[in-house]
């Protein structure tokens, strides 16, 4: 199987997690391995993944699990980069696959929760990945927290859902994959409130609850920010 890479995104302390475009189908397909997958993996360290790789996995399993339909299980020693797509190809990509809407990405289940943010339950949802046309100029910004490293978040609106919710763009953060990278973060947020088009590829988290006395559930999440090419 081969796909573009188009979510690049940071996980847990020393993980990252990658998604791309079926070059095939052009359905999401997120490639797990029987472990977290570790930043040795990004090109820039030798490894296959980076923005807009067309990567052939080899040979795929489904793991599919509502809402994570994408879920395919690979070997990442199989995993090789075949070429990157030059800007205006990636970004036709996107903006054929992308959609105004978020239940349009990932269903009807998609709800919201407190006053800032959305989320559908375990074992519903059609999707967890896709590809967002936002409506209006969305606004980055970092937010610092008690105990944890500063977060990059963003405001943002379908029409439907007013959203405040984290960003996880791997671009964003510094090596460490944890400290926000200020400046660059200040030139998104620039260029976002100029109007620039932009596909958001966003994403629901694997469930969790924030307090013990809520039920997990998957959460919206910003995944990667793309503009078109100037």
């Amino acid at each position: 199987m081969k796909i573009v890479v188009n979510h690049l995104t940071r996980m847990l302390s020393g993980y990252i997690c990658v998604a791309g475009v079926d070059v095939a189908t052009r359905q999401h397909v997120r490639p797990m391995s029987k472990t977290n997958l570790r930043p040795n993996l990004l090109a820039e360290h030798g490894g296959p993944f980076a923005m807009a790789a067309v990567v052939d996995l080899g040979p795929v399993k489904s793991k599919a699990v509502r809402p994570e339909v994408e879920d395919r299980l690979f070997d990442p020693a199989r995993a090789r980069i075949v070429k990157t797509l030059e800007h205006g190809r990636f970004w036709n990509m996107l903006t054929q696959i992308a959609e105004p809407k978020l239940t349009t990405l990932f269903g009807e289940e998609l709800r919201p929760v407190g006053t800032a943010s959305c989320a559908v339950d375990v074992d519903t949802g059609q999707a967890s990945l896709g590809c967002l046309l936002p409506e209006g100029p969305a606004e980055l910004y970092v937010r610092k927290r008690s105990g944890r490293p500063p977060q990059v978040r963003m405001r943002l609106t379908d029409g439907t859902f007013d959203v405040d919710v984290g960003v996880a763009d791997l671009r964003l953060y510094g090596t460490d994959h944890k400290t926000p990278d200020l400046g660059l973060v200040d030139v998104v947020a620039e260029q976002l409130g100029s109007g620039r088009a932009t596909v958001l590829s966003v994403g629901l988290t694997r469930p969790y609850a924030p307090t013990p006395e809520q039920q997990p559930v998957h959460w919206l999440q910003v995944n990667n920010i793309h503009f078109e090419a100037r």
